[in-house]
């Protein structure tokens, strides 16, 4: 394990834990782990998809909460980032062709890893770009995820020098005339803790800029346009009342009301829309909510072990918010 997983002193990894390479759509290397809970039997396993620019390692903390409830976790570096293959020569460019890679890739590790070599049933939880993936391949999912949880889902986007109305066109027109592939900005890997819209835990921002100073190769910078141009028209298109209604699983939409990266009303709104959603509001948080101070992330949680019931808790694997 500990040639594919990067530990840090201030970083230990859960118990328990098979991590290896699944072969993606299009023949992509995407880095997968499995921690598998002490607890017996389990109540059924969690499918953890990151957000833009995470890594498992930044999870370790999460995973072991997540074990501790007697959930085993299942979790892969989405493609073009992490420990998995980059999808352009300048590895530090956050890039997708498709969105629909990212969705493609999630189906193939459900069936062929997650499938035979965890525990039923199986729940998602999914962060930020993480959740659009979800929301968007949540229809043809019905069938193998009995429930899911969204952390701050991407269906906005606040920036901090551009309103949504002019960066939409301009992403889309940039990938139109041949430069999709070409970055957004310059890099702000490096920004301070201080004014951070991400998370206001201390500990935890240290913690994971440890990870990143001591495994570089493990981030990326800013997006490309094509990126970009791909994860804002899913946005919309799942928040949609079209798309919404075809989603039959119940799902929690954990939002941080001070979200410096999803606006907080976009993700309201997407609630009030979603019929099988449930809105948690998370008030004082930021972003990145299992990265929070523990009176934010604890709520997190807390909303997660309630809704996740295992088999013992009575729920029907066929069970939908019809």
């Amino acid at each position: 394990m500990d040639d594919i997983l990067h530990l840090t002193p201030d970083n230990p990894p859960p118990a328990n834990c098979t991590a290896g390479y699944f072969t993606g759509h299009k023949g992509a290397r995407l880095r997968y782990a499995i921690f598998r809970s002490e607890i017996s039997p389990a109540r059924g396993t969690v499918v953890l998809v990151q957000g833009r620019n995470e890594f498992i390692e930044k999870y370790f903390e999460t995973i072991r909460d997540l074990n501790a409830m007697g959930l085993w976790v299942a979790t892969f570096d989405l493609r073009g980032q992490g420990g998995s293959d980059r999808l352009l020569k300048n590895s530090r460019k956050g890039h997708v062709r498709r969105l629909s890679d990212y969705e493609r890739d999630l189906e193939i590790f459900l069936e062929h890893i997650v499938l035979p070599d965890t525990r039923l049933p199986f729940f998602l939880v999914a962060h930020s770009t993480g959740a659009l993936v979800a929301l968007s391949a949540a229809p043809r999912l019905a069938n193998r995820v009995s429930r899911m949880a969204l952390a701050a889902p991407y269906v906005g986007l606040r920036h901090e020098r551009l309103p949504t109305g002019i960066i939409r066109p301009l992403a889309a027109i940039a990938s139109w005339i041949g430069f999709g592939r070409a970055s957004t900005g310059g890099d702000r890997s490096a920004r301070p803790f201080a004014g951070n819209p991400l998370t206001s835990s201390a500990e935890r921002f240290a913690r994971n800029a440890n990870i990143i100073a001591a495994h570089p190769e493990l981030t990326v910078g800013v997006p490309t346009f094509r990126w970009l141009h791909e994860t804002l028209r899913a946005a919309t298109r799942v928040s949609t009342q079209e798309h919404l209604t075809r989603i039959h699983i119940p799902t929690l939409i954990l939002a941080p009301v001070l979200d410096g990266v999803i606006p907080y009303a976009a993700q309201e709104e997407l609630s009030r829309n979603f019929r099988a959603g449930q809105l948690v509001t998370i008030n004082g948080a930021r972003h990145e909510l299992f990265q929070e101070r523990d009176i934010y992330r604890a709520q997190a949680l807390a909303a997660i072990e309630a809704f996740m019931p295992g088999l013992d808790g009575g729920m029907d694997l066929s069970e939908s918010a019809a």
